[in-house]
């Protein structure tokens, strides 16, 4: 299929602006027609937890269908779609986690909020087609983690080295404010996520105080070492390290245009987390 273009003009009740349907050869879909689908809490729990990898866990996070506010929401969006996007064809589905692609396994993984209604529920790639992909991809590829400093689409040809991209809540939400139901029922995907990359992820980098708050239950919870009972508060560059298991957990702040504009966060900042995750990872 051709992955982005759309019809200028349609109705959103085109059938060019439903969600992309899994397996119907959008760049990068992890899902096929027959992935299993999670409709509530309750199969979000069951799924990832059965997930036997994470290409598997991937599929199951691209189809999910468990909250209903967020579901509506990412679909309306795909169907009405922003002006400067009106003939792209939409995602409007879940944004699963992403990267590496060299092979090896990820060492540093890099948690986020959720993914941007015109961003990632366009593009179908997480921090892809809005201006945080744009300041993390740059830093990625800064640090050697990425091979190219942009992230535009999916199948542009981006490829991550060693890291892997992962998200609190895997939904575009209104407002960017997912509800507390909303990130409890999100949580077994992220839970799962650090379990699958235990045996080789040496750091994580918590991008935001939503994701620094998310980390903690979801290391805890997945079997990490020597995870606080009571982490440090948040703060850009804080690092914890998880006791001796050569593991540290690194905050940073989110590169949202509201930090990038205003400069609390600055290229140089990024930058700095990027290399240190790098250091702390045996790089």
């Amino acid at each position: 299929m051709t992955a982005r273009k759309g019809s200028a003009g349609t109705s959103p009740d085109d059938p060019s602006r439903a969600p992309v349907p899994p397996g119907s050869g959008w760049p990068g879909d992890p899902a096929r027609a027959t992935t299993p689908v999670a409709h509530d809490a309750a199969d979000v729990e069951r799924l990832a937890g059965s997930a036997p990898s994470l290409g598997h866990l991937d599929a199951r996070v691209s189809v999910c269908r468990a909250c209903p506010r967020l579901v509506t929401w990412r679909e309306k969006v795909a169907r009405e779609r922003r002006a400067a996007f009106a003939e792209e064809r939409y995602w409007g589905r879940p944004a699963a986690s992403w990267g590496p692609h060299d092979g090896a396994p990820a060492r540093i993984l890099v948690v986020g909020l959720a993914p941007a209604a015109h961003g990632a529920n366009r593009t179908g790639r997480i921090f892809t087609g809005d201006r945080s992909g744009d300041w993390l991809y740059a830093a990625l590829h800064r640090a050697g983690l990425a091979n190219q400093p942009t992230s535009v689409r999916a199948g542009d040809g981006l490829e991550l080295h060693g890291v892997r991209i992962l998200a609190a809540v895997h939904c575009a939400p209104p407002a960017n404010k997912p509800t507390p139901e909303e990130r409890s029922a999100c949580a077994p995907w992220l839970r799962r996520d650090l379990q699958l990359s235990l045996r080789d992820a040496r750091v994580v980098v918590a991008l935001g105080g939503f994701a620094w708050g998310a980390v903690w239950p979801a290391l805890r919870d997945a079997g990490w070492p020597e995870v606080p009972e009571r982490p440090a508060s948040f703060g850009h560059a804080r690092e914890v390290p998880l006791g001796n298991s050569g593991r540290t957990v690194l905050g940073c702040y989110h590169p949202s245009q509201q930090n990038t504009f205003t400069g609390r966060l600055t290229e140089e900042m990024l930058d700095a987390v990027m290399v240190r995750s790098v250091t702390l990872a045996g790089g």
